[in-house]
């Protein structure tokens, strides 16, 4: 299995959410939502949700694609199998209301299949909240921030993905039919 592309960017979770999507299927979708919920990943084809349990770090998202996905590795907390279209051939990483945090051109759009695994998770989460139940009322300006930045651990979302089709053309008419 060879490597073909890969991208990173560091994004913060808002209202502990990050989102992987086409640059042109911006619509939110609220089961995709439900379902990242109870399985830290979940998504409609066109979009996935990566659900943290903290929503100020900033946690990394690794978007890599292979001729053939690797195994998640054995010291992953979890994975779970993940379909993406891309009609635009650009994938968007999104923090929820703050806006984008980056995009990777993938080698040519379509349909790519694969899995997202992630780490730290759990210890970005407890870090965040140990740090909060220590911040005093007077706290210098400037505590909480650093505080985040210097998280001893770094959460991480990775999708492992392979091409395996062209992308299926919306016509556009039947959109507003």
């Amino acid at each position: 299995m060879a490597l073909l592309a890969e991208y990173s960017c560091k994004a913060t979770p808002g209202r502990c959410v990050l989102e992987v999507y086409d640059a042109d299927a911006y619509l939110s979708d609220g089961d995709a939502m439900e379902a990242a919920h109870r399985q830290v990943v979940a998504g409609n084809g066109y979009h996935l949700y990566l659900l943290s349990l903290q929503q100020d770090i900033d946690a990394e998202v690794t978007i890599r694609i292979w001729d053939s996905p690797p195994v998640p590795p054995a010291d992953a907390e979890g994975h779970i199998d993940v379909t993406i279209e891309s009609e635009t051939g650009i994938l968007v990483v999104n923090q929820l209301a703050i806006g984008p945090a980056g995009d990777m051109t993938l080698p040519r759009p379509g349909v790519y299949e694969g899995h997202a695994w992630w780490t730290n998770r759990q210890a970005s989460a407890d870090y965040y909240d140990t740090t909060l139940a220590r911040l005093a009322e007077d706290a210098p300006d400037g505590w909480l921030t650093e505080a985040w930045n210097n998280c001893p651990v770094t959460e991480r979302y990775v999708l492992d993905l392979a091409y395996i089709r062209e992308p299926i053309p919306i016509d556009d008419e039947e959109i507003w039919a």
